[in-house]
């Protein structure tokens, strides 16, 4: 098992003498429950339970006294409490049962010692049945596919991963690292699919793993649809949203389809809590906060690019281009820089993802990541090219009332410059050059170069 980045929050949290129950919410298959037994090897007792069993939802169905649970957990599992010991209970699948969410309130008032894990793959469905977790009460984390940091240390190990983190890349190991991350791009992050592709090095071999992610996400679909209807359109979303990865979409006959607008649309906030999909909706100013514009078309960005490729069948575009800005007509390039950027905006306890478009009529200017830092927002380009070839972000540059600092994503090396946008405006700003595989490290750099606001 390759270790994630996620444990050291995890460590972090067992570290508190105020421990709260911790949710970690994310889809099915990303490493939720290895994870958790990861870091249960830290503990002197840890007991799981998984509440989509019938034996194990009957416990929570049966009492509320969370201290009977425990002791009936502890008998069952063979183990004596002691409360001078570090013991660990992981609840998996928690939405499975509604009355065990409800009791996370307790197990932190009544066994302030006992540690607490709960994870759900469609946790946001507890919604519906007008269930919340107790407030005040849990802490969240949230755990995504590999990042490419977390890649690199599976592929390369720890020295390489080190050197990643610590931004101490030389022009030697530039072009290797931009390879490992087209690599990246190409398998994904999904922890499965990773771990046979460092044994083998051939993506082919992972097709098998890909098909089954998603027939287990079609399968899941009947566990949160409201009725039948909805089944369909989720399951036509499934096969066909991955070829949209990236895009401004429509909801309206959506992937060729004679459905609604708001079919589609209520059948992809269903997907969207189950954390497949993601739909990001555009700011139209430049400056903070960036509130989302909910009455424009939002940008698709799927759960993992490996599945994207193995479903549009993209994958041979990869192995032949040298540049991830040439595959898929850039769009690959934009949805795993959507997934780096989604980890650094979970770790600043931000929900959403935007992008902006010029609020003109007329008018193409589109930017394709905004990043609210500090007081000011920062236009995140995923291009190559000369500085003559950003016209969006001038667009933004001048529009905006402050000195903007931007970034633009590529495959060259990293470096800072202090630019102007072109006449007659000629309105300086900072352009922060940054090569793919320092985009998990973003916050850092700016922390470092951005401009004073």
């Amino acid at each position: 098992m390759f270790e994630r980045d996620l444990i050291k929050q995890l460590r972090d949290w067992g570290k508190k003498d105020n421990h709260k129950p911790l949710v970690i919410r994310g889809a099915r298959q990303v490493g939720k429950s290895t994870l958790v037994r990861a870091f249960a090897t830290e503990f002197d007792i840890y007991i799981e339970v998984n509440l989509e069993l019938s034996d194990d939802a009957d416990i929570f169905q049966r009492t509320d006294n969370v201290k009977d649970i425990w002791q009936f957990l502890c008998m069952r599992s063979h183990v004596v409490s002691d409360p001078k010991k570090r013991m660990l209970l992981f609840i998996d699948e928690i939405q499975e049962e509604p009355r065990a969410v409800a009791l996370l309130r307790y197990f932190y008032e009544s066994m302030p010692w006992l540690y607490v894990i709960a994870a759900g793959s469609r946790l946001q469905s507890l919604l519906e049945k007008h269930v919340s977790f107790p407030v005040g009460r849990v802490e969240y984390l949230n755990l995504r596919p590999f990042s490419f940091v977390e890649f690199v240390n599976a592929m390369e190990g720890k020295s390489w991963a080190d050197v990643l983190r610590n931004r101490q890349v030389s022009s030697l190991m530039h072009e290797r690292l931009l390879k490992l991350f087209n690599t990246y791009a190409l398998v994904g992050g999904m922890p499965e699919v990773v771990a046979e592709y460092a044994r083998f090095h051939d993506v082919q071999r992972a097709s098998p793993l890909f098909n089954s992610l998603l027939k287990g996400y079609n399968e899941d679909v009947e566990r949160y649809a409201k009725n039948q209807e909805q089944v369909r359109v989720i399951r036509h979303i499934l096969t066909t949203a991955w070829l949209s990865a990236a895009e401004c979409v429509s909801f309206a006959r959506f992937g060729g389809s004679n459905y609604s607008s708001t079919q589609v649309h209520e059948a992809m906030e269903c997907l969207e809590k189950a954390n497949i999909l993601s739909l990001d909706y555009p700011v139209t100013s430049t400056d903070a906060p960036a509130i989302p514009s909910l009455t424009r078309s939002p940008k698709l960005i799927m759960l993992d690019s490996g599945i994207t490729n193995f479903v549009a069948g993209i994958q041979l575009e990869y192995l032949q281009n040298a540049d991830l800005l040439d595959t898929w007509r850039g769009r690959a390039a934009e949805q795993i820089v959507a997934q780096e950027l989604r980890v650094l905006l979970d770790a600043d306890y931000k929900e959403k993802q935007h992008y902006w478009v010029r609020d003109k009529k007329g008018t193409k200017a589109e930017i394709d990541f905004v990043l609210q830092f500090g007081s000011g927002i920062v236009p995140v380009e995923v291009k190559a090219g000369t500085n003559s070839h950003l016209k969006s972000l001038h667009s933004f540059v001048n529009l905006s009332s402050k000195f903007v600092t931007a970034v633009r994503c590529w495959s060259g090396e990293f470096f800072v410059q202090d630019a102007r946008t072109p006449a007659p405006d000629c309105k300086p700003y900072r352009l922060i050059n940054v090569p793919f595989y320092y985009v998990g490290q973003l916050m850092d750099i700016l922390k470092e170069n951005a401009y004073a606001l």
